[in-house]
């Protein structure tokens, strides 16, 4: 085994292409029992992963993040260039109020739950900012796969491309908020930052991204309108999804929302025969692209994290989940949407993974060094010693921030399994999958 172990680490190439092999059928075994075939991915991952055959461990999965990355792209454009600005007119006010009730309801409901259970308003603000954060490639990839079409895919393509932004946004706010309560129950006065101070970051990230995406658009438009083959529009587009992606990642914007702007550009600029002539050559090598990302969002799952679940796990599982479908459906009913939106557009939202973990990572270095500051270390050391019965989560920035990034780790596992299934779900419940293109391929 470690023999083998050694071959991958030191051959990358014949580990991808014997998950590529592998992952074909154990993708078409998961379709053969009527479940995306994206949990067959991840559940190869899991088994190569450090879990079990520990192929991809922590030591080399660091070096394919830019898979990642660049599949995160792809989805993002695609999301894009499903979003048309007479679709969204046709949808109307209520998509746009499902993405505020879906998200405020969740943050709501997930705060409400972690505050009964811990008594602490710090770590269950930051429980109830996390829960709105989606990901996306889960439920794209499922409506890809099954050739989704109609009013509940256009809903989801549309809040599963727009919520991202309103999630960072209420990050920035409830991450500066727990931070001054932090400081006021020490009695330690932060003169470095104010709540305003701290908005400006997430204000300016998703600012940045929609400019720099805008941009990177019509220029995209300009290089690709000249071009006659289908390759050479892929080629085209394949560098830009790069190029938009790796200047994300290199000045710290959303990815998900740059790639996005670039695909909204191009199809609300040019005609759709010739937006299908981009996008088709792309659906040809998502399902490459799905596959190993999802295959490595698998490994990154530690089966372990699941022994560390414990009961505040299965609180913010279930508030989120309420919060989500709850908050969807109550957003479609003020937004007099359908009723096959309002009942099932919550469903498809669930997914959570990447960015959830992210923003978890923010917090953990943030207070880490908040904690690290003489005047908040004795602060802490002191109130420890004069309140000896106090949860440490009411007062503590490393102990909030571990329960933090452990539970949604553990939750995301979760997440990551349900949300495609119910995805699949929601759309054959509304009747937007053709039960004969859901079995094609097999």
């Amino acid at each position: 085994m470690e023999a083998l172990q050694n071959i991958f680490y030191h051959e990358p190439l014949l580990l991808f292409g014997m998950i590529a092999i592998v992952g074909f059928y154990v993708g078409g075994a998961a379709r053969k029992i009527r479940l995306p075939s994206l949990i067959g991915f991840m559940i190869l991952g899991v088994l190569l992963g450090p879990s079990l055959l520990n192929f991809l461990n922590d030591s080399n999965l660091k070096h394919f993040t830019f898979i990642t990355e660049m599949a995160l792209g792809f989805v993002a454009f695609g999301i894009g260039a499903e979003l048309k600005m007479q679709d969204l007119k046709k949808l109307g006010k209520g998509i746009v109020s499902i993405i505020f009730a879906e998200s405020f309801t969740a943050f709501f409901a997930v705060m409400a739950a972690v505050f009964i259970l811990t008594g602490s308003w710090p770590l269950a603000i930051l429980f109830g900012a996390l829960a709105p954060a989606s990901a996306p490639a889960g439920t794209v990839a499922v409506i890809q796969e099954n050739k989704a079409k109609g009013r509940l895919t256009k809903a989801l393509y549309a809040v599963v491309g727009f919520d991202d932004g309103l999630a960072i946004l209420i990050f920035g706010f409830s991450a500066a908020i727990a931070k001054m309560l932090l400081l006021d129950k020490l009695g330690v006065a932060d003169g470095n930052e104010g709540l305003l101070a701290s908005m400006q970051q997430p204000l300016l990230e998703i600012a940045l991204s929609l400019v720099v995406g805008a941009i990177l658009g019509f220029i995209f438009c300009l290089c690709v309108r000249r071009l006659d083959s289908s390759r050479e529009k892929l080629i085209i587009t394949f560098g830009f999804i790069l190029l938009a992606t790796g200047i994300s990642e290199l000045y710290h914007l959303s990815l998900i929302l740059t790639n996005m702007v670039i695909g909204f550009v191009l199809t609300n600029t040019r005609r759709e025969a010739f937006v299908h002539k981009v996008t088709l050559p792309l659906n040809e090598i998502m399902p490459l692209i799905f596959l190993l990302f999802f295959c490595l969002a698998g490994a990154h799952l530690k089966i372990d994290q699941i022994t560390h679940l414990g009961l505040l796990g299965v609180v913010y599982t279930i508030a989120r989940s309420a919060g989500l479908i709850g908050g969807a459906s109550l957003g479609g009913l003020l937004g007099n949407m359908e009723p096959k939106i309002k009942k099932w557009v919550g469903f498809g939202i669930l997914s959570q993974a990447g960015v959830a973990i992210g923003l978890s990572l923010i917090i953990q270095n943030d207070f880490r060094v908040l904690a690290s500051r003489p005047e908040v270390a004795a602060a802490i050391e002191n109130f420890r010693l004069t309140h000896p019965d106090v949860s440490p989560f009411k007062y503590d920035p490393t102990f909030i921030s571990g329960a933090l990034i452990t539970t949604i780790t553990a939750t995301c596992i979760f997440f990551e399994i349900i949300g495609p299934i119910l995805t699949k779900l929601a759309l054959t419940k509304a009747g937007e999958i053709n039960k004969d293109t859901s079995h094609a391929g097999q």
